[in-house]
């Protein structure tokens, strides 16, 4: 087998099928594309070649390599046409019954040497490919939307394939100038998987009344640096896509807790609420620009009480030093006064286990969340308790809203948002490496080329400190009971003797 593939074949002719078609064309194939809807697959091809006079009229493509281009590009009309193909793409319906029967129909007109590649994002691959007389021909080969722009590509081993069809898939990929990673057929191949725990985390939080969708928004965007918040990106993809894979991956792991869905999300996907599209969804969108309520006005206080930090809180010697910066007034006593400001800085636990566990007053005592360092962070969050006085959450909004920097004030939570999501998103990467799903490398360039995330999973537990990761979930499933938030066996290891993420075991 040569490579590239010379002659692709390429099945729907949605944006998908249209995507895939053009990056094998550039890729240097001839590409047959074909819809069971004539219109739909002309439509496409219009419109690749549209794309590329435009890329000519911007200087981006020489007027030759276009022309050639659209002479690699040809409709058939049915699956007759596929016979010399040496590798078939299909991007249809997300349906098992479906794609198995189109598998069977194309296996049996091409040549034995061909590769059929399901672009499946989230059913079986081995699945796919039972029943084949050739199943060791077939791999996944998941693109992502739009296919141009999105470089990344999973190549999905199925349990029967040839590894060598895997590595040609992979060589072909770097032909078109995407980037592939390599990964075993399990529900969610690497990007949907790991990408649970953004999603399903931030519906955990909102569920339980902790605060808002908009300003878990704010946190994740101006502590962690997300480009969109979790419910922004909700809303972009659509609950009516989003919500399905949460709960197709969480019922093909037989109801793993890791990957719960929401009942928030199944409510307003059945009540068509679904995003943007659609002008509602956890915003409203007016000439499709999203209406986000204004936060709360930081609060005028005539007199700041002094203020007294646990001896337990995280990042201590930074807290005083920012509470200096600040020009608070500090009680440096074992204990604090009846009028101290009480502070604690907790890793999971929520505000109300420390102030018992410490036999602080509930009513004088905020916490507030220090897993990343305050120079890195655009907000600050701080979380009461509930018995927490007024006067005292004021007194604290107040205080560290000082030097201009935005300040969230949230209900109690164990691990306030941050904490929590991250540590999620960075135990469930740990978990796909334990499974052996993908290597660490592979996983890093997925999550970051797939989900836009600012750092990689792995590098998330290295940069805010994989003990601190553990610290924060196993105080998570003290305060909640839930084995969501048991630590994959994969991280507890490299916490525990100090071993970067990163690092490729031998």
């Amino acid at each position: 087998m040569t490579l590239p593939f010379d002659t692709a074949g390429v099945a729907g002719a949605g944006a998908m099928g249209r995507g895939i078609a053009q990056m094998c064309v550039q890729a240097g194939s001839t590409v047959k594309l074909y819809d069971t809807q004539a219109a739909a697959a002309s439509r496409a091809r219009d419109e690749i070649f549209n794309q590329w006079d435009r890329m000519v009229d911007k200087g981006r493509l020489d007027a030759a390599a276009a022309a050639a281009h659209k002479e690699r590009l040809q409709l058939v009309d049915g699956l007759a046409g596929f016979a010399g193909c040496d590798l078939v793409i299909e991007a249809i319906v997300e349906r098992l019954d479906v794609k198995k029967t189109f598998f069977a129909e194309v296996e049996a007109i091409v040549q034995p040497h061909a590769v059929l590649a399901t672009n499946t994002s989230s059913l079986s691959v081995t699945a796919i490919a039972a029943g084949l007389q050739r199943p060791q021909q077939m791999a996944g080969y998941h693109f992502f939307n739009p296919v141009p722009l999105m470089k990344v590509v999973e190549v999905v081993a199925g349990l029967k394939t040839d590894p060598a069809v895997a590595d040609a898939l992979m060589r072909y990929t770097r032909a078109m100038g995407h980037t592939p990673v390599q990964a075993q057929d399990t529900p969610g191949f690497i990007v949907n998987h790991a990408g649970r725990a953004y999603g399903t985390e931030a519906l955990r939080i909102v569920g339980e009344g902790v605060t808002d969708f908009a300003t878990v928004d704010r946190i994740l965007k101006d502590q962690v640096g997300f480009r969109l918040g979790p419910f922004e990106l909700l809303d972009l993809t659509g609950l009516d896509v989003s919500h399905p894979v949460m709960e197709s991956i969480y019922h093909q792991y037989f109801e793993e807790p890791r990957y719960r869905p929401s009942v928030i999300a199944a409510q307003r996907a059945a009540g068509g609420v679904v995003g943007r599209k659609v002008g509602e969804g956890f915003y409203r969108y007016v000439d499709g620009k999203a209406q986000v309520p204004a936060e709360a006005p930081v609060p005028s206080v005539a007199e700041l009480p002094p203020v007294w930090v646990s001896t337990r809180a995280a990042r201590r010697a930074e807290l005083y030093q920012l509470l200096k910066d600040l020009g608070a007034k500090f009680e440096t006593g074992q204990s604090p006064s009846l009028h101290a400001l009480t502070l604690v800085a907790p890793l999971g636990f929520d505000v109300t286990t420390v102030a018992v566990v410490e036999r602080l007053d509930p009513a004088r005592t905020v916490g507030i969340d220090l897993l990343v360092e305050d120079s890195a962070t655009r907000r600050r969050v701080l979380a009461t308790n509930p018995a927490t006085r007024s006067d005292m959450r004021d007194a604290a909004h107040a205080l560290f809203a000082r030097d201009g920097k935005a300040v969230s004030v949230i209900r109690d939570s164990g691990g306030f948002v941050t904490q929590r999501v991250v540590a999620a998103i960075v135990n469930i990467a740990a978990d796909i490496c334990q499974q052996r799903i993908c290597s660490p490398k592979d996983l890093e360039t997925a999550v970051t080329l797939g989900l836009g995330y600012p750092l990689g999973p792995l590098a998330m537990g290295d940069r805010w400190g994989p003990a601190n990761v553990l610290e924060v979930l196993f105080n998570l499933q003290t305060v909640y009971g839930d084995p969501r938030y048991r630590p994959s066996p994969w991280l507890r290891r490299r916490g525990a003797i100090g071993l970067s993420l990163l690092h490729e075991e031998s």
